[in-house]
């Protein structure tokens, strides 16, 4: 996993500046020099800012905001890409029209060559592709930033596998991990300025979404988490017989390989290939939202990404699912926590919905509960007396994210993948029946979830926990309680600070200090120029001493330059 811990201390020495100084060429050329003052980057990276053209050209300039963001993301690569990805998921964090915008990004680059997909492998696996397939497609069937992916027929001799089977092999694209590492150094420092000096971002904690971002993306670049995703998501549904997971080839996968089942199905977007196979769309429709939602409220592990490139349609309506790299988990509380919000949210209940909602999200700072409620109330006016067939389970979401982000407050990370996957898979189901009707499908899963805890081995199970916790804590709380007497005793014990916003005024101190060293340095050479002037020492140019001369133009040059620093930082 990549480490933020290891790689955020940059202070004012830097070591990537190529890569700082390309992603702020970038920022120039999509027109947010102004974002670039505001994070006061300059303090931090003197050299070479001055000559970076701030100006976009006209046609870049005509575009909208979230337009050019958009555009920087997909200039900016594979870690830039997966990181507006994952902000199309927060709208806590930024505006709605963004959301739409970052949501287009498309994780298709140029694929790499063949022969750097055979070293992989043999430094992988030990052989050439050719020594261990029947055969290997050198052209690849889809390249995106992570990896790309051929398709292959097995050898004999591959665990139960038989020989000739269709594979598809992922590749991880070379170089990626020292790529994506760099990136999220650079991201690290960004997110931390964010938090200095962008006010309006300071309670969305930025370096807390760069972190869970590094954390996602360290679980996507490493393919032996897929494959076990994939094997744990095929136990989940064992004898299931609406669903079709594929097999993975464990034997031949590694963190950078990953071989599985080739999946000759229907995507689930394409109708006309669907109607023309004689498929039943309102079935699979069906079935595709009761499999996404016994993932997320009986399993707790779902697919976090079910868009209809990752759907695919086999025969007898077998609906299967690809492309394992995004997961998302729910713990049982949070999995309860979220069904009691919709359920107290669909049935009125104004008492519970406040706690309700504050169960399942973080808080920074004080709550407005009153003004909150109130929201809430409003909220469910807007839906309580619809009919179920009026309810679109994405627009409600929608409007309780909106909620939510107004009042300062955030979801828990797992509850945002959760929310886009369903909201996700009721776009599709809607495409194959718009008659779908998601809350009434979702219900017995939340009902399931909340009779779930009246079970009397579910109480058992609770009351033997809370028991052993309280009698831990007995048993220990005499040492501990000692222990501390102990350390009072011996003068051991010591409180620590933590100064806020130090770094911005000793980085400040440290310039202030250059330049007066630096107009100190200019004054004596303004002094010495005058003296060897004054005592006319050879040798002369037009009867004027040249070292002298020479100190004067250094001296002016000197002092110009430092005019225009004072100048371009604003303060005189």
């Amino acid at each position: 996993m990549f480490s933020i811990r290891k790689l955020g201390a940059i202070g004012r020495t830097y070591r990537h500046l190529n890569r700082y100084h390309r992603i702020l060429r970038v920022l120039f050329k999509y027109g947010f020099d102004d974002l670039v003052d505001r994070l006061h980057i300059d303090q931090y990276l003197e050299s070479g800012l001055q000559m970076i053209n701030r100006k976009p050209r006209e046609q870049i300039a005509r575009l909208s905001r979230p337009e050019r963001l958009r555009l920087v993301f997909e200039e900016l690569g594979p870690t830039f890409i997966k990181l507006g990805q994952l902000l199309s998921t927060r709208p806590d964090f930024i505006p709605a029209d963004y959301l739409d915008e970052l949501a287009k990004l498309q994780d298709d680059i140029p694929p790499f060559s063949y022969e750097e997909v055979a070293a992989i492998i043999e430094e992988e696996l030990g052989r050439p592709p050719a020594e261990i397939f029947l055969h290997f497609d050198p052209n690849p069937l889809a390249a995106a930033s992570i990896g790309q992916v051929h398709r292959a027929r097995l050898d004999s001799g591959q665990g139960e596998h038989p020989s000739g089977q269709e594979v598809v092999v992922k590749v991880q694209r070379p170089e990626i991990e020292n790529i994506i590492a760099v990136d999220l150094e650079i991201l690290t420092h960004i997110a931390g300025l964010m938090e200095q000096y962008l006010e309006e971002l300071q309670g969305h904690r930025p370096t807390a979404v760069v972190q869970e971002f590094a954390r996602s993306l360290s679980r996507e670049i490493d393919f032996s988490i897929e494959l076990t995703n994939i094997q744990r998501f095929s136990r989940q549904f064992e004898g299931n017989q609406t669903i079709h997971v594929p097999f993975v080839c464990s034997s031949l996968s590694t963190d950078r390989v990953l071989v599985m089942e080739y999946i000759d199905g229907i995507k689930c977007s394409h109708l006309d290939q669907l109607q023309g196979a004689n498929l039943d769309l309102p079935l699979i429709a069906r079935r595709g939202a009761n499999l996404v939602m016994e993932q997320i409220f009986v399993h707790g592990f779902f697919h976090a990404d079910p868009h209809p490139g990752n759907l695919f349609i086999l025969a007898d309506n077998l609906v299967c699912f690809i492309d394992f790299g995004q997961m998302g988990r729910l713990s049982l509380k949070d999995r309860e926590d979220f069904t009691d919000l919709v359920l107290c949210l669909v049935a009125g209940d104004e008492r519970k919905i406040t706690n309700c909602l504050l169960q399942v999200t973080i808080q920074q700072g004080e709550i407005d509960r009153e003004g909150l409620t109130g929201d809430l109330g409003n909220l469910m006016d807007m839906y309580l007396y619809r009919s179920l067939g009026e309810l679109e389970a994405g627009k409600i979401l929608q409007d309780l994210l909106s909620l939510v982000s107004r009042h300062k407050l955030s979801l828990k990370p797992g509850l945002y993948l959760m929310m886009k996957a369903l909201a996700t898979v009721e776009g599709v189901g809607l495409l194959l029946d718009p008659e779908l009707e998601l809350i009434a499908l979702a219900k017995p899963f939340m009902r399931k979830i909340r009779y779930g805890r009246l079970q009397p081995d579910r109480l058992a199970d609770e009351l033997l926990h809370t028991g052993g916790a309280y009698l831990h804590l007995f048993r220990e709380a005499p040492d501990e309680l000692l222990a501390i007497v102990r350390q009072l005793r011996g003068g051991k014990m010591k409180l620590e600070f933590e100064h806020l916003g130090v770094e911005a005024l000793g980085s400040t101190l440290d310039r202030l200090s250059n330049r007066i060293a630096f107009a100190i340095v200019l004054a004596a050479l303004i002094i010495g120029s005058s003296l060897i002037v004054l005592a006319d020492i050879p040798p002369r140019w037009h009867g004027i001493p040249l070292v002298g001369l020479v100190g004067f133009v250094v001296a002016g040059m000197m002092g110009f330059w430092l005019l225009l620093s004072i100048i371009r930082h604003g303060r005189m």
